[in-house]
């Protein structure tokens, strides 16, 4: 493995990590000061999640490309921005990050480093929500990363504002990432996912990834001479 490789994937766990210590961390402390009010839990919640997400996307998009998601590393192999034997590291280490994220954020709140999520979170309308939510982030990304080549604070702004809404409208507060599903499954807090509802919603968010990439390819890119 190359240097350059074993530095790209340190930045891609360590971003993961954090992002997802932020979301159940900013779930857990939302949760115990807002008195049993929902609402007021989740604007926590978003609003911790999507400040952390423009943070890391700006501080390691230079590093790793700041994917934090299997949807997108597939997606960028597909674009031709990452090569194909590249992308199975990516996708290991987002695993082990987002599983260190969240062991990180209940050490921190004084839980067990893992727990069975208890947390329901089924039917065909919370996958269509993880759908229509993994099908928005991407395209946003094709967008932004097609006519926006040289400012990737673009992006960053896109993605977190997207991320931030989609805690709102959808019906499934917009996970959009195979590996915060996996890992919010051992978070039996706010933000968890009974690990029987998981392949539900990883299904969705492919689905999505797939109709993005179709849809980008065959009307969202920019042609070589500058007209769409």
């Amino acid at each position: 493995m190359s240097r350059n490789l074993l530095s790209r994937l340190v930045a891609e766990g360590i971003a993961t990590a954090m992002l997802l210590a932020t979301i159940v961390g900013s779930g857990i402390m939302g949760e115990r000061l807002s008195g049993g009010n929902v609402a007021i839990a989740l604007i926590a919640n978003t609003l911790a999640t999507g400040a952390m997400l423009l943070a890391l996307i700006l501080t390691f998009a230079d590093v790793s490309g700041a994917h934090m998601n299997p949807a997108v590393t597939l997606w960028a192999a597909v674009s031709g921005k990452l090569p194909w034997p590249e992308v199975l590291g990516y996708i290991l280490v987002q695993l082990l990050g987002a599983l260190a994220g969240v062991a990180a954020a209940h050490t921190m709140f004084g839980l067990p480093l893992f727990s069975v999520s208890q947390h329901v979170r089924s039917g065909g309308n919370q996958i269509f929500s993880e759908f229509v939510a993994t099908f928005g982030l991407l395209t946003i990304i094709h967008v932004c990363s097609s006519h926006h080549e040289r400012n990737s604070k673009t992006t960053a702004m896109a993605v977190a504002a997207f991320i931030s809404a989609g805690y709102w409208f959808t019906s499934s507060t917009s996970f959009a990432n195979p590996a915060v599903t996996v890992a919010r499954s051992v978070s039996d807090t706010f933000v968890g996912i009974r690990p029987y509802d998981v392949p539900g919603f990883i299904c969705g968010q492919l689905a999505g990834a797939v109709a993005a990439v179709l849809l980008g390819r065959l009307f969202l890119t920019k042609e070589p001479n500058g007209t769409d």
